[in-house]
């Protein structure tokens, strides 16, 4: 698999996770019933829509790894791949799976309990709605920052670079 396209999944992965909510530092182990109430509290925030892709996007990934090198089995390796798309279908439930437990072991059942009441409240479901394009606006002003900072570190570093009798 290209590193690149790997990084992506990763990338993707971690953006399902990150808006998924907020996560406390300290982790302790969960019980099955936190386990299902963080379940829950994932599938309220709309988790459910955003694992698939993810399960779509690898096995996709993997088959257009092998295209370049062997061109003449991409008509094999697309049967293959909707093969896989049949079989493994199921797999997103595994990635819930994880994420509830990542969640259960941050927060206590009476939290998850009063996340879901705050999930099913108008405010929560703008939240869930409103959510992922907080995040994606936040994330493109924060590049276009980081441009622009660049830009500001750049010259600064010409202008301190000339008076040491370099050009850059």
């Amino acid at each position: 698999m290209h590193r690149s396209s790997l990084s992506r999944i990763v990338f993707i992965g971690a953006m399902i996770c990150a808006g998924l909510g907020p996560i406390a530092a300290h982790a302790q182990q969960p019980s099955a019933a936190a386990v299902a109430l963080a379940r829950d509290v994932i599938a309220m925030k709309g988790a459910a829509g955003m694992t698939e892709p993810l399960v779509r996007g690898v096995i996709e990934t993997v088959k257009n790894s092998f295209v370049p090198t062997n061109p003449n089995l991409t008509r094999e390796l697309n049967d293959v791949a909707t093969a896989l798309h049949k079989e493994l279908d199921g797999k997103s439930s595994e990635v819930l799976d994880q994420m509830a437990r990542a969640y259960a072991a941050r927060f206590t059942e009476q939290e998850l309990k009063d996340l879901l009441v705050f999930y099913k409240t108008p405010l929560g479901q703008k939240f869930t709605r409103e959510e992922p394009n907080a995040i994606e606006d936040g994330l493109n002003r924060a590049r276009q920052w980081a441009e622009a900072f660049g830009d500001t570190v750049m010259a600064r570093m010409r202008s301190e670079m000339q008076k040491k009798g370099h050009q850059l």
